[in-house]
């Protein structure tokens, strides 16, 4: 079989992995036209600001199966030769799963993985904004169910269609994975200021808050140590 999509989102108790989990995921394989959708049951209450976002309560999720039952259905879900996208995966959904597998004691496939938010940033910068629903306003898209999990999926769905055009996945995976010199600061305070510009201290405090040990961030960082702003 060749190569396929699979586009998925998390909605969570809060932002931080390391601390936070999952407690619905979903996906859409356009391929075989399937979908697939779980509450989770978090083992732990809901914060009430949560809820507020995605409308998940703790009744909801009281009879769910654990993550690690809904790990091994999602595995089966995402067999095979498969590419994972999701919007700010490299800085949420992917640090997620990944926690959340080593939470359960499970080995996490070696599955790829591509974001959506990295390619709308990278090739529709002339947009203002690229959060997902931005985008649907921007492609015509019709609304939906904003934050909860499976409504999300099929919105990235349709947007990333109409970004890619006749792309094939592994194309955009090969684009968007190749290292690219960056000219101007692509987020922050100083987004848009040309790199050479930044304040000096700026840079200091990035290196100093762990920004540049994200995978998201490698190639600014490969940037300011070419301009000679970062020390390698």
């Amino acid at each position: 079989m060749p190569t396929r999509a699979i586009f998925y989102d998390t909605e969570t108790t809060g932002m931080k992995s390391e601390k936070d989990n999952i407690i619905e995921i979903a996906a859409y394989d356009p391929l075989n036209d399937r979908s697939f959708e779980r509450l989770v049951n978090p083992g732990r209450p809901i914060p009430p600001e949560a809820t507020a976002i995605h409308h998940i309560t703790n009744e909801m999720v009281s009879s769910a199966p654990s993550f690690h039952v809904i790990a091994q259905e999602f595995t089966q879900f995402c067999e095979g030769d498969v590419i994972l996208i999701a919007h700010n995966n490299d800085a949420f959904d992917f640090h997620f799963l990944k926690a959340e597998f080593e939470r359960a004691a499970l080995t996490m496939p070696s599955w790829k993985f591509l974001d959506s938010l990295k390619w709308a940033r990278r090739y529709r910068s002339d947009l203002p904004r690229h959060t997902l629903q931005f985008l649907r306003e921007i492609y015509n898209i019709e609304a939906n169910n904003a934050h909860r999990a499976l409504d999300d999926v099929i919105v990235l769905y349709k947007v990333f269609m109409q970004m890619v055009d006749d792309l094939s996945i592994n194309d955009v995976y090969a684009l968007l994975n190749r290292p690219r010199e960056l000219h101007h600061m692509p987020f922050g305070k100083h987004q848009g200021v040309p790199l050479k510009n930044l304040p000096k201290d700026y840079v200091k405090w990035l290196a100093g808050s762990g920004a540049f040990d994200k995978a998201e961030n490698k190639e600014l960082k490969m940037s300011l140590e070419k301009l000679g702003m970062l020390a390698k």
